[in-house]
Order: C-alpha cells, then sequence, then structure tokens
C-alpha cells in the first residue's frame, strides 16, 4: 500500500479511547450517529489536522501549522463519527465528537490515495479563509506528521463540499491548486472614498 497513514501520538489516541469509553461524553456529544449506535467503537485512521492560516506570496513554501489529530470513530465496519484531539500545555488531550460529509468524503479520498501508484503520508489540509478541507499527500513518507511545509509536488484532493469551482474529489499538486486559492482569498479592490 503506497499510502502511509502515520502513527498518532499515543496520549492522543489514549485520549480518543477514554472519550469512547466515558457514557457522558459519548451521550453529551451532537452526534447522533455516535450516541445511537449498539456495538463496540473504534478510533481508526489517525491523520494530522494542519491549518493553513495564510497563503504565502508565489515563490515562497507555504507553512502551515499542526492543530489537531483525528480519529475516524468506526462501528461494524463503517465510520459513524470523528473524534478531534488539540495539544494543550498538557498534551495531546480529547477536543470533540463530529458528524458530517467530511466523514465519507475523507475516507473516498482515503481509498482513491491508496490506489495510487506514488507513495506518500497521509494528512488533513484546513483552509479557513475559504471553508475547505483536504487530503493532503504528503510526498515523503518519513517526514514527521508535525512538519508543516507544502511541498509544490505534493497533491491535495477537495473533500466534499468543496469550495465553488473547485471539484472535490480530483487530485491537484500543491503548485497548481495554490494559485487558485491565492486568487480565492485575496483581498478585493479598494472603494474610492470620492
Amino acid at each position: 500500500m503506497p499510502l502511509h497513514v502515520p502513527s498518532a501520538p499515543a496520549p492522543a489516541l489514549r485520549s480518543v479511547l477514554a472519550a469512547l469509553g466515558s457514557p457522558t461524553a459519548v451521550r453529551e456529544a451532537r452526534t447522533p450517529a455516535l450516541r445511537s449506535v449498539q456495538g463496540p467503537l473504534s478510533p481508526e485512521l489517525p491523520l494530522p489536522v494542519h491549518v493553513l492560516d495564510r497563503i504565502a506570496p508565489t515563490g515562497t513554501a507555504p507553512l502551515t501549522r499542526l492543530a489537531a489529530w483525528r480519529f475516524l470513530i468506526r462501528s461494524e465496519g463503517r465510520a459513524v463519527a470523528a473524534a478531534d484531539t488539540v495539544l494543550t500545555p498538557d498534551g495531546w488531550t480529547f477536543s470533540h465528537f463530529f458528524e458530517g460529509p467530511y466523514l465519507a468524503s475523507t475516507e473516498l479520498a482515503v481509498r482513491q490515495a491508496e490506489a495510487s501508484a506514488t507513495g506518500c503520508q497521509a494528512r488533513l489540509l484546513s483552509i479557513p479563509e475559504l471553508y475547505m478541507l483536504t487530503l493532503w499527500l504528503h510526498g515523503d513518507t518519513e517526514a514527521d506528521p508535525s512538519g508543516g511545509v507544502l511541498a509544490p509536488a505534493d497533491v491535495l484532493v477537495p473533500l466534499a463540499p468543496a469550495p465553488p469551482g473547485i471539484a472535490a474529489h480530483r487530485p491537484h499538486r500543491v503548485a497548481d491548486l495554490l494559485p487558485v486559492i491565492s486568487l480565492r482569498v485575496a483581498p478585493g479592490p479598494l472603494l474610492s472614498s470620492a
């Protein structure tokens, strides 16, 4: 399998397992699917979630920051929810459960990436300015998953729902997609006060 899914920090996994074992955490989660499951739940497919806060000017490597580790929560072979963990001064800790269209979209993008002949490391990249989430296929399978440099040859696969004009599940090299994204987030012309 050419897709490498990095190992999550052990405290992140332990915090999700503890939350899944807590009837209060599961019952109070705003995830009807998670609350209605009758059977064992397991956290799988840990992916580091990076955030691209600002599109850098052309010619500089865009930097991201590691914001979370996300786990798909499975029951009977299907994803029913996801869990995010965040880094606090005390280490990685459970943040929240959620559900929605990105669960199925993430699974589909990962299956597509597994079928690829090119080896890569799976990550998620959030672009808040566009309300966009992508599967980030980083070319260096041995890289530290917390590292945040988008290489021009890395591939981004927009997850559904994608912003208008950007096709979901269509792989794009970073060098090709970033100029499109930068046009979308560029400030508009200033209005004159005359």
